[in-house]
C-alpha cells in the first residue's frame, strides 16, 4: 500500500523554517509597538525588513533607529541572530535546554543548516557554535562599549554595542547610527580604529564558517593539520583582503578617499575590502566611490565568504574550484589539485551548477527591476548583487523601490541566504538515477 504521508526533506525543512521565521518577524514588525509613529507598518515594508534581517542582508527601506522602537529593534536583532546561526541551531539549543532527545532527522536537518560534512558529531559542533557565538559577541560588545558608552550614554551605549556586535558577527549590516546620521551606517566612525577593527574582526570570524572554527579549535595553529576546506578558506580570505585593500587604496585615491590622510585611507580601504564579504556596513559614501571601486565591490559581493557561515555569496570554495578547474583545463590536466590533495569530480559539477544558477538569478532579477524602475544599470545591478549576496550595501535606491521591485529583492535575499541551489532543490522531487540511460552524443563547446 502506498504511503501518502507528506514528509519534508532537509532542504524543504530549511526553506520552510526560514520562511516561517520571516513571517513571524513580519507580523511583529507591523505592530504599532514596533514603530515610533505608533502606526501599523505596511505589510510589504515589514516583510522586506523581516526578510532582510532573517537573511542577514541589511538592505533597508527605513532607517532602523528612526523608524523602529526599542521593541522593534529587539525583534530585528533576534531575527538577525536566528538567521545568522540558522534556525535549526537555535532549535537544538532549546532541545538541549529541555533535555530532549535529538533524533536522526533533526541531526540531518542540522547538518544541512550549518553545512557540516558529516552527521556524526553534528550536535557537538552545534554546541560549539552556540557557545563560541556567545563568547565572540560578548567580547565584541564589550570592546564597542569603550567607544559607544561615552558617545551615547551608558544604557544606550550598551544596547548599541550589543546590537552592532551581533549584526557584525552575523554579517547582517543593520545599524542604529541613525541616532547620528540616518542611513549613514558607520560613516561617523570612519577614522575610529577601535570601532573599525572590532567590526572587521567580527565580520571575518562570522564569515569563515563554523566548520573552520571547529577545525581551528581541534588543531590550534597547526596549519598543516587542517582540513583542505579550512586551508582554502583561510588562505584565500587573507589573499582576497590583501589584494582588495591595495586595490581600493589605488582606485579611491582621488574619489571616496580624496579628503583623507594616509592612515584614514588605509583604514577605509581595509574596511571596504572586508565589508563586501556580505556584512553590509560602510564607512564611506558609496555614491562617491569610483567606477573601478564599485566594480571591485560587486565582485567581492558575488564571491562572498565561507560555506556554513553567517555570510552569503557564491562562496570562496565554489569560486576556487571553478578557477582551478579552468586552469586545469587550459593546461590539459584532468586532475584538480590544491595543497597536495585532489578534488573529487562531483564537486566540480556542483560548483559550476551553483555559481551558474546564482548568476542567472542575479541577471534575471536585474532585468526585472530595470524593466519597471528608472534606475541606472549600475545602481540596479549593485542592488541586486547586494541582495542575492545578502550583503546590504546600496547606492541609495532601496527606499525608492516599488512594491514589485521589493518583492523581487525579497526573493533574491531569501534565495541568497538559504542558497539558490537549495531553494531550487527543495521544490524538486529527488529521484534515483534511471538504470537505462540515453545514448551519448557530442556537441561543440566554446
Amino acid at each position: 500500500m502506498k504511503n501518502n504521508h507528506f514528509h519534508l526533506n532537509a532542504l524543504q525543512t530549511l526553506a520552510l523554517g526560514f520562511a516561517t521565521i520571516i513571517l513571524i518577524g513580519t507580523v511583529l514588525l507591523m505592530l504599532p509597538i514596533s514603530n515610533r509613529n505608533g502606526l501599523f507598518l505596511p505589510f510589504i515594508d515589514a516583510l522586506f525588513t523581516s526578510t532582510s534581517a532573517t537573511c542577514v542582508t541589511g538592505l533597508v527601506i527605513y532607517d532602523t533607529y528612526t523608524q523602529f522602537t526599542l521593541f522593534g529593534q529587539i525583534v530585528i536583532l533576534l531575527l538577525i541572530q536566528i538567521g545568522g546561526l540558522g534556525f535549526m541551531t537555535i532549535a537544538v539549543m532549546f532541545s538541549l535546554m529541555l533535555r530532549k532527545r535529538i533524533g536522526l532527522k533533526e541531526r540531518s536537518n542540522l547538518m544541512e543548516s550549518i553545512n557540516s560534512m558529516h552527521i556524526g558529531g553534528v550536535v557537538r559542533l552545534a554546541k560549539r557554535v552556540l557557545i563560541g557565538t556567545a563568547i565572540i559577541e560578548i567580547i565584541g560588545a564589550s570592546l564597542l562599549c569603550i567607544r559607544f558608552c561615552p558617545e551615547f550614554g551608558v544604557a544606550q551605549g550598551i544596547w548599541f554595542s550589543i546590537f552592532h556586535s551581533v549584526s557584525a558577527f552575523c554579517n547582517a549590516g543593520f545599524d542604529l547610527m541613525g541616532a547620528i546620521q540616518p542611513f549613514g551606517s558607520l560613516a561617523p566612525f570612519v577614522s575610529d580604529i577601535l570601532v573599525n577593527v572590532v567590526v572587521m574582526v567580527l565580520i571575518i570570524i562570522g564569515g569563515i564558517g563554523f566548520i573552520v572554527w571547529n577545525d581551528i579549535i581541534e588543531h590550534k595553529l597547526h596549519f598543516s593539520h587542517y582540513m583542505l576546506h579550512t586551508k582554502i578558506i583561510l588562505s584565500v580570505t587573507g589573499l582576497t583582503i590583501l589584494f582588495s585593500t591595495i586595490s581600493f587604496m589605488i582606485f579611491e585615491q582621488n574619489a571616496a578617499f580624496a579628503n583623507m590622510d594616509f592612515g584614514e585611507q588605509l583604514l577605509a580601504a581595509l574596511f571596504c575590502a572586508v565589508t563586501p564579504r556580505t556584512a553590509g556596513f560602510n564607512t564611506i559614501d558609496l555614491g562617491a566611490m569610483s567606477e573601478a571601486g564599485s566594480g571591485l565591490t560587486m565582485m567581492l559581493m558575488l564571491i562572498g565568504a565561507g560555506p556554513g557561515s553567517t555570510a552569503g555569496g557564491i562562496k570562496i570554495t565554489t569560486v576556487v574550484v571553478i578557477l582551478l578547474s579552468v586552469i586545469a583545463y587550459i593546461r590539459g590536466r584532468e586532475d584538480i589539485n590544491i595543497f597536495g590533495r585532489r578534488l573529487e569530480d562531483g564537486i566540480i559539477r556542483k560548483s559550476f551548477s551553483s555559481a551558474g544558477l546564482y548568476l542567472f538569478m542575479a541577471f534575471i532579477g536585474g532585468i526585472f527591476i530595470l524593466s519597471i524602475e528608472g534606475f541606472s544599470l549600475h545602481e540596479t545591478m549593485f542592488e541586486v548583487i547586494s541582495a542575492i549576496g545578502t550583503v546590504g550595501l546600496s547606492k541609495g535606491i532601496t527606499p525608492y523601490l516599488s512594491i514589485a521591485s521589493q518583492i523581487g529583492i525579497i526573493v533574491l535575499m531569501f534565495s541568497g541566504r538559504v542558497g539558490s541551489m537549495s531553494v531550487a532543490m527543495a521544490f524538486v522531487e529527488q529521484k534515483q538515477t534511471a538504470g537505462l540511460r540515453n545514448p551519448a552524443e557530442k556537441i561543440i563547446i566554446g
